[in-house]
C-alpha cells in the first residue's frame, strides 16, 4: 500500500538553548547554513515534490516565522505553550492535519531531497552510529519495523530528521495525543516518548539514509564544523561585542553552553582560547 503524501509540518517553536547564544537572537530554524535559511530550504525540498500544504507550528520568537506567510504561502499556528509544555503540545495543536503527513523539524539541514509525494508506511528517518552515542537508538525487527528505543548505545541507528505519519499510525497516534493532552506527567515529554510508550500500538519502520544526508545542529560548534563561515562570522550580536572587547576574532570564541536558572536562560559560558568565561544577560 502507498500513501500520498498530503502535507507537512514543520516544528519550529522551541528555545533550542543549547544552540547558545545564536538562538536567543533567533530561532534556529531562521539561521543561513551554506547560503539558506535552514527552514526555507525545507519548504523548497517540499515544494520540489509537489507537497503544498505546508504548516508550521511557532512558538519562541514566532512573529519572526511571520515573512514566510508571504514569500511561500504556508500555514502558521502559534504554540503558546512553549515554554512550559514540550513538543507533543505542538502535534496536539495541528493533530487534524496529522494524516498521510511529514512532521519535520526547522533547524534540520537535508544534503539531498528527502521527500517524495507517495510513501509506503509510517517511517521514522534514522543513520547508522559508529562508536557510544548518547542519541535515541532504534531496534528494528526483519521487516524493517522499529520495536525497542533506548537513550543511548553503540554502534546503531539513531533517530535523525523527519518522520512520515500514515493514515493509520495518525489515527492512533491522535487518540494517545488527545487521551494525554491535559495530563500533567505528559507536559514535558517529547512526542517521541509517547510514541516509545505505546510502541505496540503503533507500527513505524526505520528508514535509513546515509550519515551525510542529515544533519542537526546543536550547538554552534558543531555548526562551525559544517559552514566554516561560522567561524569568522557567527551572525550575533552578542558575540560580535564580545569580541569586540576582548579585541579578537570570532573563531577564538568557542564551546558555548547556557546557563539556566529556574528555567530561565540567564546567560551562557564560553572559552576563549580555552579559558572559560561567563557572559550574563
Amino acid at each position: 500500500m502507498f500513501f500520498e503524501v498530503k502535507g507537512a509540518i514543520i516544528m519550529a517553536a522551541g528555545l533550542s538553548s543549547r544552540f547558545a547564544p545564536l538562538s536567543f537572537e533567533k530561532p534556529k530554524g531562521l539561521y543561513e547554513v551554506k547560503g539558506e535559511v535552514l527552514i526555507e530550504r525545507q519548504i523548497r525540498q517540499l515544494r520540489d515534490v509537489g507537497i503544498e500544504n505546508i504548516t508550521i507550528v511557532t512558538g519562541y520568537k514566532g512573529e519572526m516565522f511571520n515573512y514566510l506567510k508571504d514569500k511561500f504561502q504556508v500555514s502558521l499556528i502559534h504554540n503558546d505553550k512553549f515554554n512550559t509544555r514540550n513538543n507533543n503540545y505542538s502535534l496536539y495543536l495541528v493533530r487534524e492535519l496529522l494524516y498521510n503527513s511529514y512532521i519535520c523539524s526547522a533547524d534540520n539541514y537535508f544534503s539531498v531531497n528527502p521527500f517524495e509525494s507517495t510513501v509506503d508506511d509510517a517511517y521514522y528517518a534514522t543513520i547508522y552510529k559508529k562508536g557510544n552515542t548518547d542519541e535515541w537508538c532504534v531496534k528494528t525487527n526483519a521487516e524493517g519495523y522499529i520495536e525497542d528505543v533506548t537513550i543511548g548505545g553503540e554502534n546503531s541507528l539513531i533517530m535523525m530528521g523527519h518522520v512520515f505519519f500514515s493514515e493509520p499510525f495518525a489515527e492512533t497516534f491522535k487518540r494517545i495525543l488527545e487521551r494525554e493532552c491535559d495530563n500533567p506527567e505528559s507536559y514535558g515529554k517529547l512526542w517521541e516518548q509517547l510514541y516509545i510508550e505505546h510502541i505496540n500500538e503503533l507500527k513505524m519502520k526505520a528508514r535509513i539514509y546515509d550519515i551525510e544526508e542529515i544533519y542537526e545542529f546543536d550547538s554552534l560548534d558543531e555548526l562551525r564544523e559544517f559552514d566554516h563561515s561560522y567561524l569568522k562570522n557567527t551572525r550575533s550580536t552578542v558575540i560580535k561585542k564580545l569580541c569586540d572587547q576582548w579585541k579578537v576574532s570570532e573563531d577564538r570564541l568557542t564551546t558555548f553552553s547556557p546557563i539556566i536558572d529556574g528555567g530561565n536562560i540567564k546567560g551562557f559560558i564560553y572559552k576563549l582560547d580555552n579559558v572559560k568565561h561567563t557572559y550574563m544577560y
